[in-house]
């Protein structure tokens, strides 16, 4: 798993904050200095916050599990579906659908309901229908995609929350702490970092810095996910190996029942 490096974060422009008025004291922790009436953040702090969640990352792709990807915001939105989408994560970049994790039968029905309008499409059914109830259901299959699409496979709950911006997606985070559900999050200066487990201070506002801790993060969930691969391949043959010796136990276990059951005649 690779490093972070201090001039990557750099040079992406990760260490500006908001404006020293808008500052939330709650985050003076990770606050190098003000400049020009900026907060500047401590990069050496991102750096070890970034590499924390990044091991986190690893770890719950490793198990098998997954992240839910949570950036609604214009600046993240396209970056967060181009890199979540390479790594075969769910991830929601329209309106959070409330209720998403607190309800999540609820949203499972609608994802199912979607799938059911994709199978009318390949078998047929939705030529039967009329002029009117296939515009219907056709708006319906598209409402669908847009708000459901890119969690269409999120058949549990997920193991963490990736959030840009926590003051935008507040409904999700509250959501995931209800059901104690671990919180990673870029926290600019402006935010209460109190409920995220994972903070990574950093400028949630430029395309640049959001784009480099996407990559560090969804790299951290590939190389998790290429270790499960490997060890999965690993185990395959060696079960393929242990089949004969099996089979040849219960053909000495099936001879021998015979041979008693012989004698007691």
């Amino acid at each position: 798993m690779s490093k972070t490096t201090f001039q990557d974060l750099l040079d992406a422009g990760v260490h500006f904050g908001h404006m020293k008025r808008k500052w939330n004291p709650k985050m003076a922790p990770y606050i190098f200095m003000e400049k020009n009436g900026i907060h500047i953040i401590d990069l050496h702090k991102t750096v070890i916050k970034i590499d924390e969640a990044a091991k986190a990352l690893y770890g719950i792709a490793r198990s098998g599990r997954k992240v839910l990807f949570v950036a609604t915001k214009k600046q993240a939105k396209d970056i967060v579906a181009e890199k979540v989408k390479a790594i075969d994560m769910p991830y929601v970049t329209e309106r959070w659908p409330g209720g998403m994790l607190t309800n999540f039968p609820t949203i499972r029905k609608a994802v199912k309901k979607m799938n059911s309008i994709d199978r009318m499409l390949v078998d047929g059914t939705f030529e039967t229908l009329s002029k009117r109830e296939k515009l219907q259901i056709s708006r319906q299959r598209a409402k669908l995609e847009k708000n459901l699409g890119s969690i269409a496979d999120l058949s549990r709950l997920p193991a963490a929350l990736f959030v840009v911006d926590i003051q935008k997606e507040a409904n999700a985070i509250k959501e995931a702490k209800r059901l104690n559900i671990p919180v990673i999050a870029i926290v600019d200066t402006c935010c209460d970092p109190t409920n995220i487990d994972y903070v990574i201070p950093a400028n949630d506002d430029a395309a640049k810095s959001i784009e480099l801790i996407i990559s560090i993060a969804c790299d951290a969930m590939k190389d998790g996910l290429e270790e499960r691969k490997g060890e999965r391949e690993k185990d395959e043959p060696a079960a393929a190996d242990d089949a004969p010796r099996k089979m040849r136990a219960r053909k000495t276990k099936k001879d021998s029942r015979e041979r008693n059951n012989k004698g007691d005649n």
